[in-house]
């Protein structure tokens, strides 16, 4: 285990403890996110959880955690997941480098609460500094919708696996975009929602009611206050 992914396990640890038996549980993609299912895994408690991801699916099914669909349940209770970037003070987000954006943002819309867990390496003062911008697009006219993203002045770039289109487990295209540090995040969220063939993007705003960090000095939590 690097040292990173101890940071990981401590932050983890503290967002599971706040998991209650009978709870309905999104539960997130990446490897933090994983780790927080391995751990919850541990605890046994009765819980179901709602997966972003088939590869976050396939784990908690061998770890023995009980799984159903987000329309059997429609309002979680929390939902835990990891993130690529914090902004400080806001705690708004970007996430999707792992490629399930989409699913991701749907758990954490039907969820009292939103629970992030990350290492102090994501926390950022803008987001969109030092990492790209996924947004998720219809595969259907995809290089059309690249040329729109372009022509808005993103520079994105069609992620790619193995040579070939990465393609999410939503049947999606994810375009990579150079944004840079991003001064108005709620102004360029609705310009790319207005953007044609795109499907949702990584900008997570306002929806983290708690973020937990680990760093060299321990664990700490904050809130997102109330606007």
């Amino acid at each position: 285990m690097t040292d990173r992914d101890a940071l990981k396990r401590l932050a983890a640890a503290r967002a599971v403890e706040e998991v209650r038996d009978g709870m309905a549980v999104g539960l997130g993609s990446g490897s933090t996110a994983e780790i927080a299912v391995a751990l919850l895994a541990a605890r046994r408690l009765r819980i179901v959880g709602v997966a972003t991801s088939e590869r976050t699916a396939g784990l908690a099914r061998r770890l023995g955690i009980a799984l159903a669909e987000l329309d059997d349940h429609p309002v979680l209770d929390l939902a835990i997941d990891g993130a690529d970037q914090v902004e400080r003070g806001s705690l708004d987000l970007v996430k999707g480098l792992g490629g399930a954006l989409l699913r991701e943002k749907i758990v954490a819309s039907a969820a009292r609460r939103m629970i992030v867990v990350v290492d102090d390496s994501k926390l950022v003062d803008r987001l969109g500094d030092r990492t790209l911008l996924p947004v998720e697009i219809v595969a259907y006219g995809g290089r059309s919708t690249l040329a729109r993203l372009e022509a808005a002045g993103l520079r994105p770039v069609l992620r790619s696996n193995a040579g070939k289109p990465f393609v999410t487990d939503g049947g999606n295209l994810i375009a990579d975009c150079a944004v840079g540090p991003i001064d108005h995040a709620r102004a360029l969220e609705a310009r790319l929602q207005a953007t044609v063939g795109v499907i949702e993007t990584g900008l997570f705003l306002g929806m983290a009611s708690r973020v937990i960090v680990a760093g060299a000095g321990g664990v700490e939590a904050f809130d997102r206050c109330a606007r």
